[in-house]
């Protein structure tokens, strides 16, 4: 399901990238974190990083572990996914979908929301910092 409004920051949905370039693009569904809060102005888009469900081959500063307990959804059921802090993208709501599964006694679809923890999203903004070449340490010398 198409979300109809502009998501939260921190939270996790599944992006559809199809249709990009297969040569260093993203091309299929993942999941990604919102890093946009809502903004008027653009409240058809969201700003997103990506999460991966595979280790990567060598782990730098752009990458972070995040656990989640209960899995995320049936379709990305691992605990472990890696943020790519490399990979950020600015995505129209149309692309972005929260996953579904059903309720055991009624059959209803449920649609769960996750948020990653306001700890975790430091981390995870640190992280798009390196993953886009930006000095750190330029930024705690002027706070």
């Amino acid at each position: 399901m198409t979300l109809m409004y502009p998501p939260g920051r921190g939270e996790v949905l599944i992006c559809d990238f199809e249709h990009y370039l297969p040569k260093g693009e993203m091309v299929k569904q993942r999941p990604v974190i919102v890093l946009s809060p809502r903004i008027a102005q653009r409240a058809d888009l969201a700003t997103v990083v990506c999460l991966s469900t595979t280790l990567p081959f060598s782990i730098l500063g752009y990458h972070l572990e995040i656990i989640f307990d209960p899995p995320y959804c049936l379709k990305y059921s691992e605990k472990t996914m890696w943020l790519k802090g490399d990979m950020v993208y600015a995505m129209n709501l149309s692309r972005l979908s929260r996953p579904h599964s059903k309720d055991p006694i009624t059959g209803d679809r449920i649609y769960p929301i996750r948020i990653i923890d306001p700890s975790i999203m430091r981390k995870v903004e640190k992280c798009v910092m390196i993953g886009l070449g930006i000095n750190l340490d330029v930024w705690s010398q002027k706070e």
